[in-house]
């Protein structure tokens, strides 16, 4: 479908006065033909296929960019959970695959490089539980990799063993890496996509091609724009239709990036995800957004009913503009990313307990959430388990981001810079759920995910 003249003129604006941006080209690359049954062999092959591929993704964004006038913010690759890559070896240390993965990044120059994961709803292996011990040493270690694992599904209900320990090797990271930023790129999930190009949780599924050019596009200063123009008196019907129509035009830019960047590659194109994913600068704000439709601040009576209504009508907008609409897509709520929550969570009008409440409607869940440093394992099992249960129980991606901030307590703040943003350490409560805690083993898939 040809660009208008219209459309074209209205994404310069969108460009050069909202925000708009390419938030990420996301290379995915499947590793399985990496696995052998030397280790070291295997790290050889990762780091050259990973090269190999990879070795023009920063310049052809860089020459897209400036072709096309649109910023590319983030280049980044995704590859299989390295517990499968890795199965083959029997290894029980796997950071030095964490190492390679590093390596490759660092020569081809991206950002980030996501899929050291692993996939656990149901039970681990033994690359599983490898790959589980390595991630405090493989984040301490390494500058871009980024770690997912996948506890729970609709199908499969949530892995109580796991989740328990996951919580405490977030505890463990938190601990051992700088400010505990090694936190800020491990993330787990309740039904995880194949084809997220964002990270954290950034890898390529089983079922992707050899490889794919995926893109997330974002557009928080767009959406604003469009509904401060609107005004405070239009019902929400007019604001769901701005969004959508807003939404689309966003995805057509994603799409036509997407595609040029998968040509100039020699690969495929794959999707496009497309999430108002906010920054901390002045107008990147999911939270402005929100209080423009119609709350004081983020995080009062009404906020979760507008984040389903903005959500939804993101989705309907890429979908209207693109077949190819994937990932995660929607509204995310980083809560240290995005300059209005910080302001919302410092004022006392966004709580923990609201930022749950607004997960099972966004498009993702808790994500860049700060807790005090002495916050037991218990207490962060019961925070990813609830998080968890959402997306379960609502056949829904829900993925948990948190960060358990050393020396600092509630109230106190954390400085990451740059797209991390500011935290402000947040309550999870006085009260524990060490029973929970202690029980351990599965809870079992809700009666709707028998479907066949």
């Amino acid at each position: 479908m040809p660009f208008t003249d219209q459309e074209i003129l209205e994404t310069l604006r969108m460009v050069e006065l909202e925000t708009l941006d390419i938030r990420t080209t996301t290379l995915g690359i499947n590793l399985l033909d990496c696995a052998d049954p030397d280790l070291e062999s295997t790290c050889e092959k990762v780091y050259a296929k990973i090269v190999h591929h990879a070795r023009d993704l920063v310049p052809v964004a860089e020459a897209i960019s400036a072709d096309y006038g649109v910023p590319i913010v983030n280049r980044r690759i995704a590859v299989t959970p390295i517990s499968l890559v890795a199965a083959a070896s029997g290894a029980e240390d796997l950071t030095p695959l964490a190492r390679a993965l590093d390596a490759a990044a660092d020569e081809v120059g991206v950002d980030f490089i996501g899929g050291f994961s692993a996939y656990v709803y149901k039970g681990f292996t033994r690359a599983d539980h490898a790959l589980f011990e390595s991630i405090p040493s493989a984040l301490r270690e390494t500058d871009h990799v980024c770690s997912s694992v996948a506890l729970a599904s609709t199908r499969a209900g949530i892995n109580m063993d796991a989740t328990r320990r996951f919580a405490e090797l977030v505890l463990e990271t938190a601990h051992t890496t700088e400010r505990a930023i090694g936190c800020a790129k491990l993330v787990c999930f309740c039904n995880p996509v194949e084809d997220n190009p964002f990270v954290a949780g950034a890898h390529t599924g089983v079922g992707e091609p050899e490889t794919v050019l995926n893109v997330g596009v974002s557009g928080p200063g767009a959406v604003r724009s469009a509904i401060a123009r609107l005004g405070p008196h239009a019902d929400l019907l007019a604001v769901a239709e701005t969004v959508k129509r807003t939404a689309f035009k966003i995805t057509r830019v994603g799409e036509l990036v997407g595609r040029e960047a998968a040509r100039r590659l020699g690969t495929v194109f794959g999707i496009v995800d497309v999430s108002l994913a906010p920054t901390p600068a002045v107008g990147d704000s999911v939270a402005d957004i929100l209080e423009l439709m119609g709350v004081e601040r983020t995080g009062a009576p009404g906020t979760t009913a507008l984040v389903a209504l903005l959500t939804d009508a993101v989705k309907k907008g890429g979908a209207m503009a693109s077949s190819s609409v994937g990932g995660l897509s929607g509204a995310f709520i980083p809560v240290s990313e995005d300059g209005g929550m910080i302001a919302a969570v410092r004022e006392g009008a966004l709580s923990l307990a609201k930022l749950e409440a607004m997960t099972a409607v966004c498009s993702v869940g808790l994500d860049m959430v700060a807790v005090p440093g002495d916050t037991s394992a218990a207490t962060l099992m019961g925070i990813i388990a609830d998080e968890m249960a959402i997306g379960m129980v609502n056949n829904k991606t829900t993925a948990v981001r948190i960060i358990p901030v050393p020396g600092k307590g509630p109230g106190e703040t954390i400085e990451w810079g740059g797209l991390l943003g500011t935290a402000i350490v947040q309550d999870p409560g006085r009260f524990s759920c060490r029973v929970l805690h202690d029980r351990g083993g599965r809870i079992p898939p809700p009666i709707q995910s028998y479907r066949n």
